[in-house]
């Protein structure tokens, strides 16, 4: 009997000890779950805070794609400061802003008296090597621009000096209004001329970047210059790879190889508005005009008024498809100098101003004088959109019962500019140089001015045009531009079209890629980041 209740005791004394066994092994198996699940995610929290580290320090390099590439990054050679202003790495003394006002930049301000201007430098201002500019570095840039760019040889006329360190002036013959726009241009950005000893390859600016690679009429890379006398500069650097073509860009984009370009194709276009939630286009007018001009010599007042009614200026836009927008002058309506009116298209009061004019409408379905078809000779060169230009405007033409003929030529400056043998003769400028309206007045509209060729003469205007020359006040100035066009307008000597827009497109988080600025020639700046 005892011995069965000893049994029976230490089966129920192992029976405790195997059930404390168990429990506590499923203890430890349970704090080593946890303590494993602890271990794991100490080791995720530490991978993305690493991760975050990698991507706070990662440099903040911008890809885009330039439509040209130039030999050499001489700024004050040819046409290229335009680029050393577009790669970040030259500035002039003023820059253009989105309001097409001259603005401050390397000088604080430029003050006119008489024939004397007086500049004087921002605080501070220095090379990407730590030199200061001087006045006399400024006075030396401006000079050396006169000897190697022919554009700039007026300086040579313009007595040039130094007063101090921060104050220079510059004494022309007569009064000078634009001096400071003039001043804009990114070809007179400066260049430590003492310092630069490769100016094709490696010239030492002002700008918030510095050359690190250049492929002459290829690549460009550029780097943070850390040395930027305007304060920080956001990215580290940025590559510009050269692609002349439109759907190479379109492709390098959609792949993300580029992260923003401008001069944006109406084709690529289209596929970008369709996806909002990946890019963002910006499009607005610029300076580039497509025009026309009519030749009074051979073109009698009612035929040119015809012509002006019946051009559609929207249907134009609206078919190159946002790459252009109307026109009502040569310069944006947003500028004070824009201020002109045109008449409606209207192609009743068309065909009214040709019958009165003795034209008949044949069985042909085109108008006819004394036995002689009214055909017009559109002349055009196959670039800037003006080949699709010419075939719309003769489309137009035709529907009023007006032939025309096309004429293409690969120089049109030295055939019909050169010879004025045209009827209608269309044309590409910008017009619109560095926020003032008398370049490209005094080119088309002056007598003996570059482009003109149609026969436009008005003893007023060219009075106005004298005015302008030496305006001094801006609010009068823009008063004689308009007043300027506008009677080139109601002569009908000429047909505004199309302002180019320039339209840029960004990947969403990328800015200040110049988006909002109508002229060509600005690209990454400080600002400009990825977000």
């Amino acid at each position: 009997m005892k011995k069965k209740i000893l049994t029976a005791i230490l089966a129920a004394t192992m029976s405790m000890v195997m059930a404390a066994c168990g429990a506590g092994a499923d203890n430890a198996a349970t704090q080593t779950q946890e303590a494993s699940q602890q271990t794991e995610q100490t080791a995720a929290t530490e991978e993305q805070k690493a991760e975050a580290t990698t991507e706070s320090t990662e440099p903040k390099i911008l890809k885009t794609a330039a439509s040209f590439a130039y030999p050499s990054l001489d700024v004050h050679k040819e046409y290229y400061g335009w680029y050393t202003s577009i790669y970040g790495i030259s500035e002039a003394l003023f820059k253009m802003d989105e309001n097409s006002s001259v603005v401050s930049c390397l000088a604080k301000d430029a003050v006119a008296d008489g024939n004397t201007w007086t500049i004087t430098l921002n605080d501070g201002v220095a090379f990407s090597n730590g030199n200061p500019l001087t006045a006399e570095m400024v006075v030396k840039n401006l000079k050396r621009a006169a000897e190697v760019n022919s554009r700039f040889e007026y300086l040579a006329d313009f007595t040039i000096e130094a007063v101090d360190d921060k104050t220079l002036t510059i004494t022309t013959p007569d009064v000078y209004p634009t001096m400071k726009n003039d001043l804009a241009t990114p070809e007179l950005g400066m260049i430590d001329l003492d310092a630069t000893t490769d100016f094709d390859n490696a010239p030492v600016c002002t700008g918030p970047f510095v050359i690190e690679t250049f492929v002459p009429e290829g690549d460009v890379t550029v780097a943070k210059n850390a040395n930027y006398w305007g304060g920080d500069v956001k990215l580290d650097g940025a590559v510009f790879y050269y692609m002349q073509e439109d759907d190479p860009k379109l492709l390098a984009m959609q792949s993300g190889e580029i992260d923003c370009y401008n001069s944006v194709s109406s084709a690529a276009l289209e596929v970008y508005n369709a996806e909002p939630d990946k890019y963002n286009v910006v499009s607005i007018p610029g300076a580039r005009l497509q025009f026309y001009i009519l030749n009074e010599d051979r073109l009698d007042d009612a035929v040119r008024e015809a012509i002006n009614l019946t051009v559609d200026k929207d249907k134009i836009a609206a078919y190159l498809s946002g790459t252009v927008s109307p026109a009502v002058g040569p310069f944006g309506t947003k500028t004070a100098y824009g201020k002109v009116t045109v008449p409606a298209v209207d192609t009743a009061k068309a065909k009214e101003l040709l019958e009165a004019d003795g034209y008949e409408l044949g069985s042909d379905g085109f108008y006819a004088k004394g036995g002689k078809k009214l055909s017009i000779d559109i002349a055009y060169y196959a670039a800037r959109s003006l080949d699709t230009l010419a075939l719309l405007i003769q489309e137009q033409l035709k529907e009023i019962g007006v032939d025309s003929t096309l004429s293409v030529y690969e120089d049109p400056d030295s055939t019909y500019i050169a010879n004025s043998d045209f009827d209608l003769a269309l044309y590409c400028s910008i017009a619109d140089k560095s926020g003032d309206p008398l370049y490209f007045i005094e080119s088309t509209l002056s007598e003996g001015g570059y482009y003109d060729c149609g026969g436009f003469s008005d003893d007023h205007c060219q009075e106005l045009i004298d005015q302008l020359k030496f305006e001094t006040d801006t609010a009068k100035r823009a008063q004689l531009a308009n007043e300027i066009v506008q009677i080139a307008i109601d002569d009908n000597a000429f047909g505004y079209v199309g302002l180019f827009n320039n339209t840029t497109v960004l990947r969403k988080g990328v800015s200040g890629f110049a988006e909002n600025i109508p002229f060509d020639f600005y690209g990454v700046s400080a600002e400009t980041d990825i977000q």
